[in-house]
């Protein structure tokens, strides 16, 4: 399918490796031309080149922390301000328990999983708005709907954005401009590393064993990958989606048990 993006522009963050890097390779290969950042830069000019060759559409790459407001200006300064496509992604806070987490925690977690897509939304939008068309996705969790005990600094922070997005969404939308959520489930990346080393540590088992186990609870019986997910976010940001607006759309083998 033609996704009749060819030639527009994203800015894609945490996109070195990992559901970002899915989605930044879906998008390539629309022919999207792309503004990439992570925090690791040997990684990220790695993905880079990657891209660049394998596809062929300009890619620059910014290594900085997304989350600071020096690292959002290196970022948007490299977009000239202006993007006609916005994936924002950064990587969760860490698991716990409710009684662990102090203040400065939930300061942390509101910065990186909430307001910073919130600011970079707010810096890219009007430019959208004036062009008369545009594409958000924020890459929140499936614990947005079906609260994940041990992640609550994620359960909040991304319920948060969740919010935001839920009115701008409705409001941008006249401009031909479409806001929309993809909530992972677990998919093989980094992060279902660190969580299986979690539960491997904490129940005296391998992580093989750790990921078997959650395997099992997957109706699909696997973990996503980043290529298919990718795939969803690239056909949220085409020609083809601009009558989904404010959605929030599970990518979880079907993992979340609910009727709607």
């Amino acid at each position: 399918m033609d996704l009749g993006i060819k030639g527009k522009t994203a800015l894609v963050c945490a996109s070195s490796k990992g559901l970002g890097r899915g989605c930044a390779e879906a998008l390539a290969e629309a022919g999207v031309h792309l503004v990439l950042n992570a925090r690791g830069a040997e990684a990220l000019e790695a993905t880079a080149a990657d891209i660049r060759a394998k596809w062929g559409v300009n890619v620059t790459a910014v290594a900085a922390d997304i989350t600071t407001d020096a690292g959002r200006d290196r970022v948007l300064a490299a977009t000239g301000g202006k993007a006609d496509i916005l994936v924002t992604n950064a990587g969760g806070p860490p698991p716990g328990l409710w009684s662990d987490w102090t203040r400065d925690d939930f300061i942390k977690a509101l910065d990186a999983n909430m307001l910073t897509p919130i600011a970079l939304m707010q810096a890219l939008l009007p430019g959208m708005i004036a062009q008369g068309w545009g594409r958000v996705v924020n890459i929140t969790s499936q614990s947005v709907k079906s609260p994940i005990p041990a992640l609550g600094l994620s359960n909040a922070a991304r319920t948060g954005l969740t919010g935001f997005v839920a009115g701008t969404a409705r409001q941008v939308a006249p401009n031909g401009v479409t806001i929309n959520n993809l909530l992972p489930g677990i998919h093989a990346t980094d992060r279902a590393i660190s969580l299986d080393g979690g539960v491997a540590k904490a129940q005296g088992i391998s992580v093989d064993e750790a990921r078997v186990r959650r395997e099992a609870t997957i109706p699909v019986r696997r973990y996503g990958t980043a290529a298919e997910f990718g795939a969803a976010c690239a056909f949220l940001c085409s020609q083809h989606a601009g009558f989904i607006v404010g959605q929030n759309i599970l990518l979880d083998g079907g993992a979340g048990n609910a009727t709607i």
